[in-house]
């Protein structure tokens, strides 16, 4: 191996290894004289779960950044417009229990604002400080097709078809140039210096390069079974360790909700993504609390209810556990995706953990082995402080319920200590950045408002702060008459756009 980093390996393909291939084949102009090669290895007979069907804002820039067109990716992906998330019976289980975590943040100039507006205003704390509540509710757009791509009205995301998502970027990479083998990692050489110094495939070839992205998923082929990485168990905090994934066909004319519904159940909750053609609806639970026939019944019960007289097709099982690795970089190997680890569904926190990986990368390639350790021990401390801020906010989703049940019960009983300080707080301290101090946080303040505030802890003592349910109710008012609803967008846009193949020119 020489010592400068020239060859990049992905070992493994689904969302990761795609997305990696592509982020990183599509990087700045490079002297000629050093060109980076990207080569992805996957096998070609073992599926990806292909189940993670939820973004956050992060994504337009992530696709406009490789060069991905939004019509095309819109298209191509069958994918709808996600502002939000809307929580369903998670306080108590009451009629008419649920609230908003959209994505456009708070009216105001400081989240003490938009506490203050609400304690006014009254009601929900989404519907008294943005706008956005009463988009989502109508089922809107976040965007009119004349604005440029990937600029919208309000802040959002995307719904997609995973495997349609693989597809196009697959696609895309090889039009970036990246080389494709299809073949089945049988062994690892190693350096003298612990490092890895090529892969042996089951063709014959042996694969050498400077830096080895492992996106082998849970397995961890290299992180985990050749460089010797541990694993954190966070099933103690987050018990959720199966769920139940069906799809499910609606008629054309249907209306596309705005926003990932979760349903709580007794022992879990269940997700409902609407796309232009189908719904997917899926049953996430704790199998210490809830069996896989229970789990089953509680699926298609919510499908019988939520659309009568269709079908559930059978749903796939998926088994998984929450947790991380202790060390996601280590010598010339990173771990991208769930081969880094994985937590409950919740939030869609999968896929922008693999687009912050990325960035993070980007933001101090290597250009050198003897810089890589550097970057490695940054990498380490950076990503573990990210996986302990996943678990505690979705953590905060459960311990404010008054639901009855063991496996409720259980939650309220085990909470993180930083989750435990920051609940403490924020009894007479509204949640801001000084709570969360890093430059890039994983989920800003407002975040934790929406959850916190829509879950019924009460806000604390502020100064008398004039209502912004004005200002609110105005823009909604100027928002509903401006924008068509997610249908009519989706479908004027599947039948006017012509889906633009990949060029490997950025956008």
């Amino acid at each position: 191996m020489s010592g400068t980093v020239d060859h990049v390996v992905i070992a493994g393909g689904g969302t990761a290894g795609w997305l990696a291939a592509c982020t990183i084949a599509a990087r700045g102009p490079r002297d000629v004289a050093r060109p980076l090669a990207v080569t992805l290895v996957e096998a070609p007979d073992i599926p990806t779960i292909g189940v993670g069907e939820g973004t956050w804002p992060t994504m337009r820039a992530t696709l406009a950044a490789i060069g991905i067109a939004e019509e095309e990716f819109l298209t191509a992906c069958d994918a709808s417009f996600k502002q939000g998330s809307r929580f369903d019976g998670w306080r108590d289980g009451s009629a008419g229990d649920s609230y908003l975590h959209p994505f456009t943040s708070p009216v105001g100039d400081a989240p003490r604002d938009a506490v203050a507006a609400w304690t006014a205003a009254g009601g929900g704390f989404a519907d008294a400080v943005t706008p956005q509540a009463e988009v989502c509710e109508q089922g809107l757009a976040p965007r009119q097709k004349a604005m440029p791509g990937y600029a919208g009205a309000l802040n959002y995301g995307y719904h997609l078809d995973a495997g349609k998502l693989v597809d196009l970027l697959k696609r895309h990479a090889l039009g970036l140039g990246v080389r494709h083998v299809a073949a089945r990692i049988e062994g690892v050489d190693r350096a003298a210096n612990g490092d890895i110094a090529a892969l042996v495939l089951d063709s014959g070839e042996v694969l050498s390069g400077d830096l080895y992205i492992d996106c082998t998923g849970m397995r961890g082929l290299l992180i985990a079974g050749e460089m010797g990485a541990g694993r954190i168990d966070r099933s103690d905090v987050l018990f959720n360790d199966r769920a139940l994934a069906a799809q499910v066909p609606t008629a054309p004319d249907s209306a596309i909700a705005s926003v990932t519904v979760g349903t709580a159940h007794d022992a879990g909750w269940l997700w409902d993504i609407a796309l232009p053609t189908r719904r997917g609806i899926g049953c996430v639970y704790a199998s210490r609390f809830c069996s896989d026939d229970r789990a089953l019944a509680t699926l298609r019960d919510y499908v019988a209810r939520a659309l009568p007289g269709v079908p559930v097709p059978e749903p796939r099982l998926l088994r998984f556990e929450s947790g991380h690795l202790d060390r996601f970089w280590i010598g010339n190997c990173l771990a991208i995706g769930l081969s880094a680890g994985f937590v409950e569904p919740l939030e869609a926190s999968a896929i922008v953990m693999i687009e912050l990986s990325l960035r993070a990368l980007m933001d101090g390639f290597p250009e050198t082995r003897a810089e890589m350790d550097i970057h490695a021990r940054r990498f380490n401390q950076l990503f573990r402080t990210r996986w302990d801020r996943i678990v505690d906010f979705l953590k905060l989703h459960y311990v404010l319920s008054d639901r009855g049940g063991a496996y409720w019960q259980a939650h309220r009983e085990t909470v993180p200590d930083n989750l435990a300080d920051l609940l403490t707080l924020w009894r007479n301290h509204v949640p801001t950045s000084a709570d969360f101090p890093m430059a890039d946080e994983i989920f800003p303040a407002a975040s934790w408002q929406y959850v916190l505030y829509g879950m019924g802890a009460p806000a604390p003592r502020l100064p008398t702060w004039q209502s912004a349910g004005g200002e609110v109710s105005r823009r909604a008012r100027q928002l509903a008459s401006a924008l068509p609803t997610n249908r009519a967008y989706l479908d004027t846009l599947r039948n006017t756009a012509p889906v633009r193949q990949a060029t490997g020119c950025p956008a």
